[in-house]
């Protein structure tokens, strides 16, 4: 018996696209519809095979079991009254949004149904032609469950993720954006900012390096901006953290002091040993 009948990818973009082509493949459900401002996405889309059925009327969502929105964090918060308004009573309803705090703390008022979800996953290319299926083998889902949330709801989401291939850990709202504010959203801030103090005539000069550095810097402007708003006050302690960090290393090169920078470097490779 598969898990949900008719699946609802509310944006399919890079992420909505790949889950929905991981519920296709692994049968997770009996019809998988898209939903996306774009009509050339929804087009792409069912020529893909990524969805069985696409609108750009959200009003396809209604019967839907299972509804995943996966738009960029501004989208998804603008958009949840009306959708809560269409969905059924009994429907369960995500998100993969990048910070969760705000999202949660408003979409578990107005879902009956609703769990938080971000899956660890994804790169710097966005839109369903970029779609890959298996994108979540082996990646980590943090699930953010309230005490509002329904045990049966936080296990079959948690069912849904570990199909797709990834492990699951819960966090609450607020540990998940300060965690995520260090790991994840502070690199991109410095991939932007890093290309950005690049004087464009150099650029054809660059190795290897600057392109694996400033790889991310690539991703979705529009995305990352609401990303970074969403987190504000997170996001203003771990740029100045970085700023206390790179000071340092100004002050050693401004004295000359050897010994010290060789000393704050070993322990960022150090500490850079630690990831796998």
């Amino acid at each position: 018996m598969k898990l949900f009948d008719k699946v609802a990818i509310v944006g399919v973009g890079l992420i909505g696209g790949s889950i929905a082509l991981d519920i296709k493949k692994k049968r997770i459900a009996n019809e998988v519809i898209g939903v996306s401002r774009h009509r050339k996405s929804l087009l792409s889309a069912k020529r893909l095979g990524v969805i069985d059925r696409g609108s750009q009327n959200i009003a396809i969502i209604k019967d839907a079991d299972l509804v995943i929105l996966a738009t960029p964090v501004g989208t998804i918060l603008k958009s949840a009254p009306l959708i809560s308004k269409l969905v059924k009573p009994e429907c369960l309803v995500s998100d993969v949004g990048s910070t969760k705090h705000l999202i949660v703390s408003k979409l578990d008022r107005i879902f009956t149904n609703y769990v938080g979800s971000h899956p660890l996953a994804g790169s710097e290319k966005r839109g369903v032609l970029n779609a890959e299926p298996n994108i979540f083998r082996g990646s980590l889902c943090i699930l953010t469950p309230t005490k509002k949330t329904k045990p049966k709801n936080l296990k079959k989401l948690e069912k849904f993720w570990k199909m797709l291939g990834a492990r699951t850990v819960f966090l609450s709202t607020e540990n998940h954006d300060r965690i995520l504010s260090f790991v994840s959203h502070l690199p991109h801030a410095v991939a932007f900012s890093l290309i950005e103090s690049m004087p464009k005539q150099y650029l054809r000069f660059s190795p290897s390096s600057l392109k694996d550095t400033t790889r991310i810097a690539a991703s979705d402007s529009e995305l990352w901006g609401d990303i970074f708003l969403s987190n504000r006050k997170n996001m203003l302690k771990t740029i100045a953290l970085l700023q206390k960090n790179l000071s340092r290393i100004k002050h050693a090169i401004n004295k000359k002091d050897k010994s010290l920078l060789n000393k704050i470097l070993k322990e960022a490779q150090i500490k850079r040993k630690i990831l796998r």
